[in-house]
């Protein structure tokens, strides 16, 4: 249960601070680059200083070196598609979309061995339900829907390494720390000589400040989310609320429609999610 609420307190400052991002990426005060830099920036900050404050959170072992290494490049991957998507699709449509991950997670959570009973197979199958009904009834727009569907896939792969690396070799301030730094890096290299902007400068105006602190406690507490639960249940409950808080802001922010049905498609991943838990 911890893990879940967790989940819905991550998601939701995240959410607040994307919606943020996207605005100041269409007022063209910030590009994707100095976005993936914002939205990096506070997390690191965290678990580096859990790394330097309490010396023993930071374990890292060199028999991770394999899986590690694999989770870094998917993960340049991921956030570099996935700052694209956010500025591309609709909100709604990100979140409901993104739900694709959670079938793909319970059949790699069985591969790593974790014991799924049957009724978080039967919520897997409500909420892969209610995905293609909203197909159906075109509730999901096209835009942005194959970069989309890359970081839905993509987290597959991430999340089934990261969770394996923290289960049996690294802790998650290592883990975490080391492929935030290198994110960090490779953005800020992109916003400099690709968009010819100062990341770190943007920290001092409030509106990029609130940003990126949002999106960075959303962060950090999903890391910590995985540590309670197999990977597929708080993958779940990560896609579930993420759903709720985008139907909010696309109808509330960007003037969305379809609420009502989107609301309804919700509420049956709420069961989905009961069943989970």
């Amino acid at each position: 249960m911890i893990g879940i609420f967790i989940t819905a307190l991550g998601t939701f400052f995240c959410e607040v601070g994307i919606v943020i991002g996207k605005f100041q990426f269409r007022k063209k005060k910030e590009s994707i680059y100095s976005m993936g830099y914002l939205y990096l920036f506070w997390a690191t900050i965290f678990f580096l200083l859990a790394a330097l404050i309490f010396p023993s959170t930071f374990v890292f072992s060199l028999e991770s070196l394999p899986t590690f290494g694999a989770r870094l490049m998917l993960e340049i991957a991921q956030f570099h598609v996935l700052v694209l998507a956010i500025t591309r699709a609709h909100r709604s449509s990100f979140g409901f979309l993104r739900t694709i991950t959670i079938p793909l997670m319970l059949i790699a959570d069985i591969m790593l061995g974790y014991s799924i009973g049957t009724k978080h197979i039967i919520g897997m199958v409500i909420i892969f339900l209610t995905l293609l009904m909203l197909f159906l009834n075109h509730r999901i727009r096209k835009e942005g829907i194959g970069l989309v569907l890359f970081t839905s896939i993509n987290a597959v792969f991430t999340i089934s390494l990261y969770k394996y690396n923290i289960t049996h070799f690294n802790s998650v301030v290592a883990e975490q720390l080391i492929v935030h730094l290198v994110l960090l890096l490779y953005f800020t290299i992109l916003a400099k000589y690709i968009a010819k902007e100062h990341p770190f400068k943007l920290l001092r105006k409030r509106v990029f400040f609130l940003q990126s602190f949002l999106e960075g406690v959303g962060g950090v507490l999903l890391s910590f989310a995985y540590i309670f639960a197999p990977a597929s249940i708080i993958m779940a409950g990560k896609r579930a609320f993420a759903i709720f808080w985008t139907i909010v802001s696309g109808n509330k922010v960007f003037h969305e429609h379809h609420i009502v049905i989107k609301m309804i498609a919700f509420a049956m991943l709420a069961v989905g999610i009961i069943l989970l838990i």
